[in-house]
């Protein structure tokens, strides 16, 4: 017996140092955690249920806007600089187009379909901002001049983003869905003298696409760390606030194009009881 329990801890010895030796050679920093985290990288998306055409009875298309300035959407925008296993929602989609899981589309085009793609290096230098300033030369005779500034893309000025969605009545399983079909990040854009002109749609991500990337990144649980959310899961889940700034009409108009302020505001609500309604009353109590 005592055989055996000198074998086993000299096994488990063994082990240790062959773990730390391999750590030292090939320079991995200590692990900043109790324990392995392998859930969320294993973890694969649920698949949607499908659905006929000949099914679907009823369908809106809307678009709405999560506000990350919000209290409930700030998970998307912090942390402002990566951790180990911790990104911002546009640092997730940064990343997935630097590599190349994901597709870019163009946001620029008249409708907000996904039509023409855009490579990485052709979105970054789309994304760059000049900026012209007076400087003084710092020589005689110390006159003034004009000099261009290029700022490259940062992911702290993103603070909006719009979602793409149908909502559909299924008559063969008797629910109404919501299928999320795009996200486009949004950012102020101020003219030269520092004066707001509104947002600028940068692209359009595909979301079916985008959800084997967003299972695997993490969301910020306020309540408990040990039990970590994906973005996929917020989204499926509904765990975000917006608000509607359009619905499909013969016009192709946004709400902001015939309604401003409360008027606006009430017009979007409107729209989302609507949809309620619609939904309630299809069943008798």
């Amino acid at each position: 017996m005592k055989k055996i329990i000198i074998a086993a801890v000299f096994l488990c010895l063994c082990t240790v140092i062959g773990t730390l030796a391999v750590a030292q050679i090939l320079d991995l920093p200590p692990r900043d955690a109790v324990y392995d985290k392998q859930h969320i990288q294993d973890n694969t998306p649920i698949p949607y249920p499908y659905v006929r055409e000949a099914d679907v009875m009823w369908s809106k298309r809307v678009w709405r806007m999560i506000d990350l300035r919000e209290k409930m959407n700030q998970p998307f925008y912090y942390p402002e600089y990566p951790q180990t296993d911790w990104r911002n929602l546009i640092t997730v989609f940064m990343d997935a187009l630097k590599e190349g899981t994901l597709t870019a589309y163009d946001a620029n085009t008249p409708s907000d379909e996904f039509l023409v793609p855009l490579y990485y290096n052709e979105l970054m230098k789309r994304m760059e901002r000049t900026e012209t300033m007076r400087l003084k030369r710092p020589y005689p005779p110390y006159n003034d001049f004009d000099t261009i500034i290029t700022r490259k893309f940062s992911a702290m000025d993103v603070k909006r983003f719009r979602v793409k969605e149908d909502w559909f009545f299924d008559k063969q399983r008797s629910v109404i869905e919501v299928r999320i079909m795009g996200i486009c990040p949004v950012r102020d854009n101020f003219d030269e003298r520092g004066e707001f002109r509104g947002y600028e749609p940068l692209f359009w991500i595909y979301f079916p696409e985008a959800r084997n990337v967003l299972a695997k990144a993490e969301v910020f649980n306020r309540r408990n760390n040990a039990q970590r959310l994906t973005y996929d899961d917020v989204f499926m889940k509904r765990l975000f606030a917006s608000y509607i700034y359009k619905e499909q009409n013969e016009y192709d108009r946004q709400i902001s194009d015939y309604a401003l302020g409360l008027d606006a505001l009430l017009e979007s609500e409107r729209i989302k009881n609507e949809i309620f309604l619609w939904e309630s009353d299809l069943w008798e109590y």
